[in-house]
């Protein structure tokens, strides 16, 4: 069974992208492949943190009742 991933290892593996991009030997197919898959992290960040913050907001409509 495939454990999902955390934000913070979803945070690091971009950095870790991040970090192979800039570097200068990189190839071009190498870096739209990191990119792609930078991307997708991304993705996966963006919907975590939407998802969190709805809960947030549902918790702070109930700590108000």
């Amino acid at each position: 069974m495939k454990e999902e991933k955390t934000l913070e290892t979803a945070f690091q593996e971009l950095n870790e992208i991040i970090l192979k991009l800039e570097q200068e030997d990189i190839s071009l197919e190498s870096s739209f492949e990191l990119y792609q898959e930078g991307m997708k992290l991304l993705k996966y960040c963006n919907s975590s943190i939407d998802k969190v913050e709805k809960q947030l907001i549902v918790l702070s409509e109930k700590a108000e009742e």
